[in-house]
């Protein structure tokens, strides 16, 4: 019978012998390369992802439609489609003022830029189709920004334009949505209100 001081060590001894076989296994990969040699990401993607997650990238331009609509982060692309026409849609923002102060307001004034390209066919433009809602489910209703260049009521073919909307705002999350047809909302972009 072996001792349990031995016995101990031996187990111990065993343990280490496994966590180094693992660790050496970890810097290559099923074929043998040296683990990221042929990534394109930093660190590369673990080998057990199924291969449809490899095919994700974040700035992936989503598409919205009245049966499914889109759901993307302030700043990024919705091309969005309907049986008349489709058009590439971005919302930035909300800018507020006042970002930095010590003291968090309860509302602030939020403005955001709508770039819409691409269009293949006449989609409306309308400020009554822009809503955002905050995370109580407050609604507001956005406006042209005074001063600033109106887009035409209709986007054509071709054209590109970049607007703003404006409004007050509690701070907290919010989505900025857009229902070109005055009811069903096609895409979403959710934003944070915030000026601290």
């Amino acid at each position: 019978m072996i001792p349990i001081a031995r016995r101990e060590r031996l187990a111990a001894l065993a343990g280490a012998m496994v966590a180094l076989v693992t660790l050496a296994g970890c810097g290559s990969s099923a074929a043998g390369q040296p683990a990221g040699a042929n990534d394109t990401h930093f660190g590369g993607y673990p080998t057990w992802l199924p291969s449809s997650t490899l095919n994700y990238h974040s700035d992936t331009v989503l598409t919205g439609t009245v049966q499914r609509p889109a759901l993307t982060n302030e700043g990024d692309a919705v091309e969005v489609k309907t049986p008349q026409w489709s058009v590439l849609v971005t919302v930035a923002g909300p800018e507020v003022p006042g970002e930095g102060l010590p003291y968090q307001a309860p509302a602030d004034t939020c403005t955001w830029i709508v770039t819409m390209s691409g269009a293949t066919g006449p989609a409306p433009i309308s400020t009554a189709d822009f809503t955002s809602i905050d995370d109580l489910g407050h609604v507001y209703r956005p406006y042209f920004v005074p001063g600033q260049p109106t887009p035409p009521p209709v986007l054509r073919p071709g054209q590109k334009v970049s607007f703003e909307l404006r409004v007050v705002e509690a701070t907290g999350e919010g989505l900025m949505r857009w229902a070109p047809d005055g009811r069903n909302i096609v895409a979403k972009w959710d934003f944070v209100v915030e000026n601290d």
